[in-house]
């Protein structure tokens, strides 16, 4: 009387790879992520040597483990983003520094204003002090005037003096230049530090200014 045989697994199983544990598709020889060939099968697995079990039980869990790791990372990221709300940019009208200023020559402080926002700030000379300064604001139309050597009417003019406060509302919504002027002629030779701060105030976090 024959002694039936069992027939080996065949390869309409899924396997695993014997190098990296990457699940292996039924009919497939080698593995999709690493190219090693003969995939376990899972009807092997039970025969495999404990060496190999191991290795890939370890595989297995340093996986899960780097997939759990990604998924914390990007659930604090996200949450981190939604805590702190949008970045908030500076603005450029918001300054405070010192600018040398030759006789004759200027320096620009421009950014973009909300029509019905203002600026606010002041202005004064050192090294030497006490010298004259020439504050006109521009918009974008009559910018390109100023820049060609023509008369444009500014929208806020102060000076000269030795120290100014600026106090500009925009009535409509465009980019402003600030232009600050040594009115010296350049045969004086006076070049002066100019201190100037500037602040962006918005009509709607504020009830007025002094």
């Amino acid at each position: 009387m024959a002694i039936p045989r069992t027939a080996p697994p065949g390869d309409d199983t899924w396997g695993a790879c014997r190098f990296c544990s990457v699940a292996v598709a039924p009919n497939d020889k080698v593995c999709p992520e690493c190219g090693a060939p003969d995939p376990i099968r899972a009807a092997e697995v039970a025969t495999l040597p404990k060496s190999v079990r191991r290795r890939q039980k370890a595989t297995n869990l340093l996986r899960t483990l780097v997939v759990i790791g990604i998924a914390v990372g990007l659930g604090y990221t996200l949450l981190s983003t939604l805590i702190a709300g949008p970045p908030v940019v500076d603005d450029p009208l918001d300054t405070q520094g010192l600018y040398t200023i030759g006789p004759g020559n200027y320096t620009i402080i421009s950014g973009d204003i909300t029509g019905g926002d203002f600026v606010i700030g002041n202005f004064s000379t050192t090294a030497p002090a006490a010298l004259d300064v020439v504050l006109d604001v521009y918009n974008s139309t009559e910018m390109p005037q100023f820049i060609n050597g023509l008369n444009p009417t500014p929208q806020y003019t102060l000076g000269p003096t030795t120290n100014g406060r600026i106090v500009f509302s925009a009535e409509y919504t465009d980019t402003y230049y600030f232009i600050f002027t040594n009115p010296y002629p350049a045969s004086s030779h006076i070049t002066y530090i100019a201190e100037i701060t500037t602040t962006y105030e918005s009509s709607v976090a504020s009830d007025g200014f002094d």
